[in-house]
């Protein structure tokens, strides 16, 4: 009797709201501290997303809950997602702004029998961890193998990289090196710095001492790419003649304000600006930046959070609003829309967004603002840095 209750207990436990009128959504992001406006825009786009779509699906009302991680803490991350699965019943996982954060996550999925959606983290093996993850932002291989192309297009023949050393930052490394290395160009030195570093000085020196034409940077956004893009004009190194070249991370909208003419002319390759053309993106950014509240703070974490709430609707339909994560992950392989970025797609075998990427400039309008202008696309982009996971 004592084994039945338990089990009981269990199936309730993991069940969730199974057969309630409410479906949780958990979101864990950084929503205070130094990266708190990449919580609002993920709070931004779910937002614009409900507006717009509504916060039911049937009879079933959609609640979500937000849990804060105010910089990258993996127990902290694992402990919240416990916290919303085992006392709050969501029935999906989303959010995260961190690498580290979404990994600590993924062994909790198949046990509590939910979907992780991840609207940001961008190190390619998030999806390799668990059957149970679909991601709608990008990956670094993805944003960055694109550049090294660029680079040997305007004639850039050896580059020095420069990265964050995590997850993130190794994948761009790592992309940028193969990718140029195999268009014929050579990488004179790759710099690793510890995610703490906020003085950017020495790695300048650095790169003017190796003789490079081009650094090719990453970092995650935030105030330490906002630094790091002054300590590169504030080094001479523009004025030098060394070319900037990194993902659209250290170009975000928001910091751009800031920068100023610094940074007229930097070139990053991204899947989204908020400058994009489409009549999709219109509506979305209008729709955001109500959500949002100052429009100068949007910037791309709110697409990832718009189209990771997209599939998550699309998830809801599919199960009738049960708890089944492995039907529900089943259902969005190989679903096809068009994002407020541009076609995408779930990639059937992989489980991560296919894309456009475009290299950006960044430029100023009529009005004085600066914006990433979109210059040139690469269609339909899937993640180099993934094998096929099963």
């Amino acid at each position: 009797m004592k084994k039945l209750i338990l089990a009981a207990a269990a199936a309730i436990l993991f069940s969730g709201a199974a057969y309630a009128d409410v479906i949780k959504i958990g979101v864990v992001g950084p929503f205070s501290g130094p990266f708190a406006i990449q919580g609002k825009n993920f709070k931004a786009g779910i937002d614009a997303y409900i507006a717009t779509h509504g916060d039911k699906i049937g009879n079933d009302t959609i609640e979500v809950l937000y849990r804060d991680v105010p910089q990258a803490d993996p127990a902290q991350s694992k402990a919240l997602a416990q916290e919303l699965v085992v006392k709050e019943h969501v029935q999906y996982l989303a959010g995260f702004y961190f690498t580290p954060d979404a990994m600590a996550v993924t062994p909790l999925l198949q046990q509590a029998n939910v979907p992780l959606v991840v609207m940001n983290a961008a190190t390619s093996a998030i999806v390799t961890k668990s059957p149970y993850v679909v991601r709608t932002s990008f990956t670094t291989w993805q944003t960055s193998a694109p550049m090294a192309k660029i680079a040997r297009e305007r004639g850039v023949e050896k580059a020095i990289t420069v990265v964050s050393d995590y997850g993130p930052g190794v994948d761009a490394e790592n992309a940028f090196k193969s990718t140029f290395e195999k268009e014929g160009g050579k990488v004179v030195e790759s710099i690793r710095m510890p995610l703490s570093t906020n003085d950017f000085s020495p790695v300048m020196q650095r790169v003017r001492n190796s003789g490079a034409q081009a650094v090719f940077a990453f970092l995650p956004s935030g105030p330490t790419t906002l630094g790091f893009v002054k300590a590169y004009n504030e080094n001479g190194l523009k004025e030098a003649g060394v070319q900037f070249l990194a993902p659209g991370d250290l170009t975000q909208e928001s910091d751009l304000p800031a920068l100023g003419d610094a940074a007229l002319g930097i070139l990053t390759t991204f899947h989204y600006a908020i400058a994009h053309d489409s009549p999709e993106n219109r509506a979305f950014v209008e729709a955001a930046r109500k959500a949002i509240g100052n429009p100068a703070e949007l910037s791309f974490p709110s697409v990832g959070a718009y189209d990771g709430m997209h599939v998550i609707y699309k998830m809801i339909e599919a199960t009738g609003g049960k708890q089944d994560a492995k039907k529900a992950v089943d259902a969005v392989k190989g679903l096809a829309w068009e994002s407020p970025r541009g076609p995408v797609s779930i990639d059937p075998e992989t489980r991560h967004i296919t894309q456009n990427i475009y290299l950006r400039e960044v430029a100023k309008g009529s009005d004085g603002t600066y914006y990433n202008k979109e210059i040139k696309t690469f269609e339909k982009q899937p993640d180099p840095g993934l094998a096929p996971a099963k």
